[in-house]
């Protein structure tokens, strides 16, 4: 199931990244002037790359693939919440990473920027000028959204855009009884944003777990056994940036 599709783009940086060490200008492998996709970011589940032939944001624009060939966000279901918490913050610790430098203390890694936009372009719709349609990726971008068009942006409107919080808030909604809306004034400091498995389990009233399968790559694993760091990128150097790898844990579900 979601195996690699031949003449996927994703599908192939993604498979490009999985044997060689992460593609990225603070990694000294990365050739210069190089057209190649800069790797950001690999692990299990996701693969993400820096946009830079056709960003929507000059101040950056981070394209989160997953590494299975998932068709669309109705694929997921309530068992992928731990993986849609998990893009999340890798967007956001990302996205900081691009922002200049300040003399105040930056944020907190996992704390929301009213600057960052992620999320999805729901099918039918697409971004012209990355017309991927059948691969899940996440969008995340740094406002204002300066290199769009009027008909590109149809994709990043009301009409096609899928907020990240939006989603998982719905999914969580559908199956338990946490009424809080992502549009909520105190939605970032949600309690229950601080369980990343929560509503991703489900069961009987007499202890019988009844959770579907995710799509996550180590599903079979138990969900109380805790997060893991990613696996590690052999011989690959890692920019400071991303060395606390327990800060973006990926999720065992």
């Amino acid at each position: 199931m979601f195996e690699p599709k031949p003449g996927c783009p994703l599908c192939g940086i993604v498979s490009s990244s999985a044997h060689g060490p992460v593609n990225s200008p603070r990694s000294p492998s990365f050739p210069v002037g190089s057209s190649q996709p800069e790797v950001l970011w690999r692990d299990d589940n996701f693969t993400a790359y820096r946009e830079k032939l056709n960003p929507v944001s000059t101040k950056g624009h981070v394209i989160i693939a997953f590494n299975l060939h998932v068709p669309s966000i109705y694929t997921l279901s309530s068992t992928d919440l731990p993986l849609l918490v998990n893009i999340r913050n890798l967007a956001i610790r990302l996205l900081t990473s691009l922002l200049p430098p300040s003399a105040s203390s930056p944020p907190p890694l996992n704390a929301a920027n009213p600057l960052f936009r992620i999320g999805f372009i729901a099918p039918p719709f697409s971004d012209r000028k990355i017309p991927v349609t059948d691969h899940l990726h996440c969008h995340a971008y740094i406002t204002p959204a300066d290199q769009l068009g009027w008909w590109r942006g149809v994709a990043y409107g009301p009409m096609a855009w899928y907020g990240i919080d939006d989603l998982i808030a719905e999914i969580r909604e559908s199956v338990t009884n946490n009424r809080i809306k992502s549009g909520h004034a105190n939605r970032a400091q949600a309690p229950i944003d601080m369980v990343p498995d929560a509503g991703a389990r489900s069961g009987t009233a007499n202890g019988l777990e009844t959770t579907e399968p995710g799509i996550a790559r180590d599903s079979e694993a138990d969900l109380e056994t805790g997060p893991r760091t990613p696996s590690a990128l052999n011989g690959s150097p890692r920019s400071a940036m991303l060395s606390p790898q327990a800060a973006i844990p990926t999720i065992r579900v």
